[in-house]
């Protein structure tokens, strides 16, 4: 198991660009699972004022390698995963809540549900994923 914390997972999601183009944040991140957070701004939304499936797609990816991360540790990538898109997502936050279902020592199973959170605070599961993460050597 990964004695990985949530200040090193900050890091970790601090350095991947496309992640702080998007203005991903981690709230959570432990054994229990991981949440990652998505303000809602316009250049995140599609033409009908809903977050753009790939902002979901993005969320539940991400939430996934981190939830792997807490069993696996921090050189990791994503192995594949399936998205269901349940409604549509309007709201001023995206929060994804990923958890880790089976592992071994090179990979993990994780179950993710996106919620959008509304202006007066209520929240409405958008989107579900499953996927998996597998350790990889990163040569430097």
């Amino acid at each position: 198991m990964s004695s990985f914390g949530i200040e090193r997972a900050r890091d970790v999601l601090a350095a991947q660009p496309f992640s702080v183009l998007i203005g991903a944040q981690l709230s959570a991140y432990g054994r229990e699972g991981v949440s990652l957070e998505i303000p809602l701004r316009p250049e995140l939304l599609q033409q009908f004022g809903f977050a753009h499936g790939g902002v979901l797609s993005y969320a539940a990816d991400n939430a996934i390698t981190f939830a792997a991360g807490t069993v696996l540790g921090p050189s990791i990538v994503t192995t594949g995963f399936s998205i269901d898109y349940l409604r549509p997502a309007q709201g001023t936050l995206l929060r994804a809540h990923a958890r880790v279902v089976e592992s071994s020592k090179r990979q993990a199973l994780c179950r993710s549900e996106i919620i959008v959170v509304a202006e007066d605070g209520s929240e409405k599961v958008c989107a579900a994923a499953q996927g998996s993460a597998r350790l990889i050597e990163i040569s430097r």
